[in-house]
């Protein structure tokens, strides 16, 4: 049976191939979660932040002419 080094807490543990790959699945997982709702949160932010702060404003009053 195949062994693999994993580190948790910091601390090297030997486990088998199979909870070695579970483990840096569940990883790489939730940190592609925290990353989509990272990249979401600033996409949100850059549409609709001046909807939310009424800095919105219309051609005619972005008009140099008056």
């Amino acid at each position: 049976m195949a062994k693999d080094v994993i580190q948790v807490n910091g601390e090297d543990r030997v486990v088998r191939e199979d909870t070695a790959k579970a483990f840096r699945g569940v990883n790489w997982a939730l940190v592609s979660i925290a990353g989509f709702i990272l990249i979401m949160g600033i996409l949100f932010l850059v549409f609709f932040g001046p909807a939310l702060h009424n800095t919105l404003t219309t051609p005619a009053e972005n008009s140099t002419i008056r």
